[in-house]
């Protein structure tokens, strides 16, 4: 194995696999390479024993569990996964079975000495008992983990005859010829599916067959690799392996911004991004230098993990449930490990340790983002026009501002007076008082929160977007002539003003006074430092409160207002005086104060407002120093804020206000991403022994590779970044990242992988059915570039992917699973391109690629256990219905019934691949599903209007639609009468067959009865549901 010597290098060089060319690396590689496992025949007696592939997986699953690396299982201080402790302890003596004590104890017939033991429930066949004797016998050869060997490039030639030969050499080795090659039918039936996902039409059909050209399949190929649903067909699996999903999962399982990502894989596989660039962009696109928008996005990667919004949860469990997430997604996605296994002791089984498990979480650890609570609604995401729109409006809001700071004659005489006019204010500020509430309640649920200055905080969300704020106090004054109401500017990023509405403003309905016995108290006056046209300062005491009449200042929302009110009478008697304050809110929506002040004053009537607020103390301080002794910034910031309040520039104002509500609408409108951000100081990663969260004694860990990976470390003198992990994933020494793309690729044209454990390439995984074969993928790959679309041409033009599936009974007894690929196999389409295939067999299929997930038809109620809010599926109107299935919207607690019927994951977890369930709910949603059914009424439609008059020549029709095929004489005879006898059966029930043809929004067409329409119907829901539909063969 080489050994990393810079595993953070980030040169070409340093990407790529190096080539084979030494012939005794071929050599070797020959030689070691065993045969699958469950491959037709097992070794004889005369094949010498390979330690990877005998030996390995015995030990693996029957010893390292109590003999093995996790060191706090371990028993009787052995380990059988090092050759030096096995020998060391004489459990293991080469060449000396009869003295070697691991012989002797598997093959005891005593209780207490045989092993494994028996409450271990595990025990060992004869045959792996004489494969142990025979590998001690022939000297106990151990070898390091194929997996972890990087891989060698076996002896074959590039492109598609590469897999040939290889696959080819493997089947004469166990006496099974190749197939023939498939008709041209199936092949390209089986490329349409396996490349874009979508059936070919019976043109396309006729096209293939009839082009008589030496490279009409490469040419389909490469018109198939082109299409714009190449990108989508390749980006379920990705998908799935990366848990992508629209919501957070946990408690609420609320929804997210994050479908500008699922478009971003799509372009990715469509412009055919390498795999490296791939991988690096997702994991770390925001550490990149210049990292573009699209860069970002893909660092939307490290956002898809389980989160919660719940009140109650715990901060420190949840921290550490998200670091183990990330941990197992990198170990699935890109290392086939189950590193997860390590997140509360040393791996059981392979040499993964828990430092490692935390280590790799703690490269994640610099991700800004709450651990609980809503996720933030992420970046903005925009095309080239919308992008250019909004440049357009940020520069409009640029200008108005640069308007707006032009000195002039005019502004500057304005400050003058202005200066004067707040010191002649001051003099008189002292007869306020600030009174301090004693209680403050919003009666709808907000949160009043009194500082300790008097001002008033308000919080939270009104229940009716209506509100009424209750303010007791105890003002120790005599004689108190007038109340005032300060609305204050609230400074947070999402207030505009005093007022809570969007644009700053509030609407004070009604100001009320009740003294300490609860009487009211009468007021005589009201004014107001600035009044809304509409809504006087009197409105809030002309005892109307209605939802048209008050108090409100639109206009003047980017400064501190005040409402003064004189009282009929003097109030108090100079001990502490009971006053309750009522603030009525009951216009609109959220027209309520957001943030104000209450003060009392003794001074004589008239009693009447300032005619100029006192600016900030920062402001003020700058006032009272004379203008020639005043410093740069003291004068910069008396400019701007008087700016702010100046009425002799006020339209311009008004200008800049304009610019920045639209710039700001427009934003809503702009999609938005979830994204990766690092933060300047990463949080705190410590070892947690047993994974308790409650835990911190453990060791405290910075960022490093698997060392089990990279023994050699370097750079342990700088903190590794996101950026350091990528490199390393697709670096020439990771030995892991190529076979683990390429192994799921090859499942995805196959059916099964190279390695059948696609997510586990480690001790507990397959030895793999033709390990050549998977290291020449893997070298291929690399030496491309990381070329994905090469990769795919390379399998999908090769022999051994164009042969038949059939398979004779020979087969089916030698190799049922087809480990040895001496035919192509047949499974059923996944669960989108279930849907897909009957949408674009219909007719119905809208074939726009990307944008935000869709609803289509789900069941009544389905949704009726999600909670915290309470939600209702609605299913989207027009195109949204017929989109791909790919886009349809994923909760994950609730994924679409249909999906799960097919065995679609929920996505709480990577899935690297989905189980393929043959269950009666199958049929059951080909049949009633609104989707299913509206669309065989719309293929029954085509079927009566292109497929003629004739029975037969419809039925005809619909098959070549559907299966690419005519129909055999067996199923016309069968389906003929079935149509006669539904269309009798609905012409006796009209009213059923209405109720039927209701199914669905697609319009009902024209002049073809009822009964018919319904008759042909049902015979287009058996096409649909026909095994052969949906399987690729």
């Amino acid at each position: 194995m080489r050994r990393i010597t810079n595993p953070l290098a980030r040169s070409a060089q340093a990407a790529r696999f190096g080539p084979a060319s030494v012939a005794a690396f071929a050599l070797l590689s020959l030689l070691i390479i065993g045969r699958s496992a469950t491959s037709v025949e097992p070794p004889t007696q005369a094949e010498a024993i390979d330690f990877n592939r005998d030996i390995r997986p015995i030990l693996s699953e029957n010893c390292y569990q109590c003999h093995g690396p996790d060191k706090n299982q371990r028993k009787a201080d052995l380990r059988l996964d090092l050759r030096d402790s096995a020998l060391e302890l004489g459990s293991i003596v080469p060449s000396k079975p009869e003295e070697s004590e691991l012989v002797a104890r598997i093959f005891s017939d005593e209780p207490d000495e045989v092993m494994p033991p028996r409450e271990s429930r595990k025990s060992l066949t004869p045959e792996q008992k004489q494969k142990l004797k025979q590998w001690i016998n022939e000297g106990a050869v151990y070898k390091g983990h194929w997996a972890y060997e990087v891989p060698v490039r076996p002896q074959a030639p590039t492109g598609p005859q590469g897999i040939d030969q290889l696959i080819e050499q493997r089947l004469a080795k166990v006496g099974m010829p190749p197939s023939a090659e498939a008709d041209r039918r199936t092949l390209i039936r089986r490329l349409s599916f396996d490349l874009v996902g979508i059936p070919p039409t019976p043109q396309d059909v006729d096209n293939f067959i009839n082009d008589n050209s030496p490279d009409a399949y490469e040419k389909l190929v490469d018109r198939l690799l082109n299409s714009p649903h190449y990108g989508e067909r390749m980006a379920i699996d990705w998908l799935d392996v990366v848990r992508f999903a629209d919501t957070i999962g946990y408690h609420s399982d609320t929804p997210r911004d994050v479908w500008p990502y699922r478009d971003y894989v799509i372009r990715s596989f469509n412009r055919n991004t390498p795999f490296d660039q791939f991988t690096i962009e997702q994991l770390a696109g925001d550490l990149l230098p210049g990292s573009t928008q699209e860069q970002k996005v893909a660092s939307c990667f490290n956002r898809l993990l389980l989160t919660t919004e719940e009140g109650g949860a715990q901060a420190k469990d949840y921290e550490a449930r998200m670091l183990a997430d990330r941990v197992r997604a990198v170990g699935t996605v890109w290392l086939g490990q189950t590193l997860g296994c390590c997140q509360c002791h040393d791996h059981k089984y392979d040499p993964a340790k828990a430092a490692d498990f935390y280590s790799m979480g703690a490269f994640f650890a610099d991700i800004e983002e709450p651990i609980i609570g809503k996720r933030e609604p992420g970046m903005i995401v925009t095309d080239a026009q919308q992008a250019k729109e909004r440049a357009r409006l940020e520069a409009n809001v640029r200008e108005a501002k640069a308007r707006l700071a032009a000195p002039g004659a005019l502004i500057t005489a304005g400050q003058v007076a202005w200066e004067k006019a707040v010191l002649a204010e001051a003099s008189q500020t002292d007869h306020w008082i600030v009174l301090h509430p004693a209680t403050a309640v919003a009666t709808q649920g907000a949160k009043l929160n009194v500082g300790a200055d008097g001002v008033v905080q308000v919080e939270g969300k009104s229940r009716s977007g209506n509100d009424t704020y209750q303010l007791t106090f105890k003002a120790p004054l005599k004689d108190i002539r007038g109340l005032r109401l300060d609305a204050l500017v609230d400074s947070s990023p999402s207030t505009k003003g005093p007022g809570r509405a969007g644009n700053g403003n509030f609407v004070l309905t009604e100001f009320r006074v009740t003294d300490v016995q609860g009487k009211p108290v009468a007021l005589a006056h009201a004014s107001a430092t600035f009044e809304q046209s509409g809504f006087p300062a009197v409105s809030a005491i002309d005892g109307k409160n209605g939802p048209n009449n008050g108090w409100a200042i639109a206009g003047a929302t980017e400064t501190d207002n005040a409402i003064v009110f004189e009282t009929a009478r003097p109030l108090g008697d100079g001990t502490p005086t009971a006053l309750t304050l009522t603030l009525q809110h009951q216009h609109g929506t959220d027209h309520t104060l957001g943030r104000f002040r209450l003060l009392a004053t003794t001074w004589a009537p008239p009693v009447r407002a300032p005619r100029t607020m006192i600016p900030p103390s920062s402001v003020f301080e700058a006032i009272r120093i004379a203008p020639d002794h005043r410093t740069a910034a003291q004068r910069d910031a008396l400019a701007a804020h008087y700016r702010v309040i100046s009425p002799e520039i006020r339209p311009l104002r008004d200008a800049l206000a304009t610019a920045e509500r639209a710039l700001a609408s427009y934003e809503k409108s702009l999609p938005r991403c979830m994204v990766s951000k690092a933060m300047k100081t990463p949080r705190t990663v410590r070892i947690l022994p047993r994974g308790n969260w409650l835990d911190e004694t453990g060791e405290r860990v910075r960022p490093a590779l698997p060392q089990y990976l990279t023994p050699q470390r370097t750079n342990e003198d700088r903190t590794l970044t996101r950026l350091d992990l990528a490199d390393w994933l697709v670096s020439r020494e990771n030995p892991l990242t190529a076979r683990v793309f390429v192994n799921r690729l090859w499942k995805q044209f196959f059916g099964i992988g190279l390695c059948k454990t696609v997510d586990d390439l480690g001790s507990q995984g397959e030895w793999p059915a033709n390990q050549p074969l998977l290291d020449w993928l893997a070298c291929e790959f690399v030496d491309s570039g990381w070329d994905v679309k090469r990769l795919v041409r390379t399998i999908v033009t090769s022999r051994t992917y164009r042969q038949v599936s059939t398979a004779s009974k020979e087969m089916l007894t030698r190799d049922p699973e087809n480990r040895e690929l001496a035919r192509q196999s047949r499974f059923r389409i996944p669960a989108e391109l279930v849907r897909d295939n009957a949408l674009a067999v219909a007719g119905l299929l809208v074939h726009e690629v990307g944008g935000p997930s869709v609803k289509p038809y789900q069941p009544d109620g389905y949704w009726e256990n999600l909670n915290f809010p309470p939600r209702q599926y609605v299913a989207d109107r027009g195109a949204g219905e017929y989109r791909r299935g790919l886009y349809t919207w994923w909760q994950r607690s609730f994924p679409h019934p249909s999906m799960i019927a097919f065995d679609a994951p929920s996505r709480e977890e990577c899935a690297a691949e989905r189980s393929r369930s043959n269950i009666p709910q199958q049929a059951l949603v080909l049949l009633n599903d609104p989707t299913y059914v509206e669309a065989a009424r719309v293929l029954a439609t085509r079927m009566i209007k292109e497929g003629g008059t004739d029975p037969a020549a419809r039925i005809d029709w619909a098959w070549r639609q559907a299966l690419q095929r005519p129909p055999r004489p067996e199923e016309l005879a069968r389906l003929i009468p079935l149509v006669e006898r539904h269309r009798q059966q609905f012409e006796n029930d009209e009213p059923a067959a209405r109720a039927f043809l209701m199914v669905g929004q697609s319009p009902q067409p024209a002049g073809i009865s009822t009964a018919e329409l319904a008759a042909w119907t049902n015979a287009a829901r058996v096409l649909l549901n026909l095994h052969e539909t949906i399987t690729r063969n």
